[in-house]
C-alpha cells in the first residue's frame, strides 16, 4: 500500500507554557481541534496552543517514529528546536 497523504510532526505551545507534541494529516484542522477542546486531554485544559513548530513527512510511519523522538527530547532540547526552526 502506497502513503499518499502528507502527515505533519507539530509541537504547540500552550498557554501556561508547556509543550505538546503530536502527529497530524490536516495540520490547520488538527489545530482547530486542539483549540477548540477537541484535541487532545491534555491541550484541553491548556487552551488557546499556539503552533510553533512543525515537520512534513512522506509516511505515517516516518512521522510517528519522529513523533516518538521529539517527545523523548527535554524541554531545553525541544526549545532549541523551535527557535532553529
Amino acid at each position: 500500500m502506497v502513503d499518499t497523504e502528507i502527515h505533519y510532526v507539530y509541537i504547540l505551545k500552550c498557554s501556561d507554557g508547556s509543550l505538546y507534541t503530536g502527529w497530524t494529516t490536516d495540520l490547520a484542522h488538527r489545530l482547530e481541534a486542539h483549540n477548540e477542546g477537541a484535541g487532545a486531554k491534555y491541550t484541553r485544559s491548556r487552551r488557546p496552543v499556539e503552533l510553533v513548530y512543525h515537520e512534513v513527512f512522506d509516511s505515517r510511519s516516518t512521522a510517528l517514529k519522529r513523533e516518538a523522538a521529539i517527545k523523548r527530547l527535554s524541554r531545553k532540547e525541544k526549545l532549541a528546536l523551535i527557535e532553529v526552526h
